[in-house]
């Protein structure tokens, strides 16, 4: 006779508990324990589990290697994510907002896959009229994508057997379900088994298989976060809903970098890649205004130019706010400590508020020097010359260290019709090709406010 187990499952993170909790000891979230029944048999001892067959030891040097065993899907960012496209028998996880445009991605790709190999979209969202109506919007006509509409974990492990894709699409797992499990759609052990079980299936027949899931609060996959550890890739396609372009990140990835990024720009027939990044974040850029730098930021093999926005206003209340916004606030407040140092500068009664326009993150140190110039820039209400860019990690004794890939970013500003670059001296060592820009090395903080505002 089998014995049921009852245990508490946190739906953000996966936490088990023995009782029910107000609020989750793992993650700190409220009310999100949900009961769930584990059914176990009873162990039988010194009989060995039934299995369905020896496992193949084979040596490395026996392995066959594919050649070319990646799929390209046509679209140009989508692969750069990738590494190159997908790798066969892989397990892909897609997540993003609600509305963001993960299925019309999915969509978009599917059409590019379908005339390769076979491909089945597995939605439990949509119905089949549904799909066919964002098919029309995309312009998708005459794409031999195999659809099932369907949520039962069963029928569709039963619908991949006989259809023997390529290429699955699952949109979304938090859909999906298990007959065998009393608890609903959604939750961690659903979520958890249905996962492990196209996780066989895509390994056990070499099939490529794309997951869509659902973010928290947040920002994270819904989930346990043994999730993301059992697929082989984990992408977030980021963006403001009131903005047409969307981001797609990697933050997991088995065969390739996770420091790469694509960007679309959301049309009325999908999403389109985005060739000149740095012409879609400093189009609208006012040059002559005080408080703004432009830095050449390096995600991954690619460079992109990025305006940083500085405001310094008296504050009206004893204790003056610290506020960033793509910039990571405690760096920020190391940087008015450095600001307040070297350059004599008061801030201590002032709100500061910066922000990386277009809604970028910039996580790299080399942003430092773009920050400092635009606090200095706007308490001084004195604009940085509008054809110059600055770049450089600035430590606590305002000392401006080197930073990577200087020669792609002094190349990119070039090409953009810029100037004049401020650039680390010790990064002039790895400078060889500078094209039609003047660039200006710079040791120091003081250095750097001399050259900026001082020099014409």
């Amino acid at each position: 006779m089998s014995r049921t187990k009852v245990r508490f499952v946190c739906q953000d993170c996966g936490n088990e508990t023995a009782k029910w909790m107000g609020r989750c000891p793992g993650c700190g979230a409220w009310n999100t324990l949900v009961e769930e029944k584990e059914y176990r048999e009873p162990a039988r001892r010194g009989i060995m589990p039934e299995t369905a067959g020896a496992a193949a030891v084979r040596s490395l040097s026996e392995a066959g290697r594919e050649q070319g065993a990646r799929d390209t899907t046509g679209i140009r960012e989508l692969d750069r994510v990738l590494g190159g496209g997908f790798v066969r028998g892989s397990l892909i996880l897609l997540g993003g907002d609600p509305g963001i445009g993960k299925s019309t991605l999915l969509l978009q790709a599917a059409e590019k896959l379908a005339a390769q190999e076979r491909l089945m979209y597995v939605s439990g969202e949509e119905s089949l009229s549904q799909i066919a109506m964002r098919a029309d919007r995309l312009e998708i006509r005459d794409s031999d994508i195999r659809i099932l509409t369907e949520n039962r974990m069963e029928r569709i492990l039963d619908g991949i057997l006989r259809e023997d894709p390529r290429f699955v699409i699952v949109d979304s797992i938090q859909t999906v379900f298990n007959g065998e499990l009393d608890s609903a759609p959604g939750t961690v052990s659903q979520v958890r088994e249905c996962t492990m079980a196209l996780l066989a299936e895509a390994k056990g027949n070499n099939r490529t298989t794309i997951l869509v899931g659902h973010v928290t609060k947040s920002g994270e996959l819904a989930g346990p976060k043994v999730l993301e550890h059992m697929v082989d890739a984990v992408l977030y396609l980021e963006g403001e809903k009131n903005q047409d372009y969307r981001i797609l990140r990697t933050v997991k990835n088995r065969f390739g970098s996770t420091h790469e990024i694509g960007v679309f720009e959301m049309k009325e027939t999908g999403l389109a890649g985005v060739e000149s990044v740095s012409r879609l974040f400093i189009s609208d850029r006012h040059a002559g205004q005080s408080g703004t730098v432009v830095f050449p930021a390096v995600e991954g093999s690619r460079v992109f130019l990025l305006e940083v926005q500085a405001l310094a206003g008296m504050s009206p209340f004893g204790n003056p706010r610290r506020l960033a916004t793509g910039y990571d606030l405690n760096r920020l407040l190391l940087m008015c400590a450095v600001l307040e140092k070297h350059m004599d500068v008061s801030l201590g009664n002032r709100d500061i508020y910066l922000n990386v326009a277009g809604g970028m993150k910039v996580g790299e140190p080399a942003a430092d020097l773009a920050v400092l110039l635009a606090l200095y820039s706007t308490w001084r209400e004195k604009p940085l010359p509008g054809d110059m860019l600055a770049v450089g990690e600035v430590g606590l004794t305002g000392e401006i260290r080197p930073c990577t890939q200087i020669e792609k970013r002094v190349r990119e500003g070039s090409e953009m019709g810029f100037r004049r670059i401020l650039v680390p001296r010790r990064s002039m060592e790895r400078l060889e090709k500078t094209g039609n820009i003047q660039v200006i090395p710079v040791s120091h903080l003081e250095e750097a406010v001399e050259a900026a505002f001082h020099k014409e």
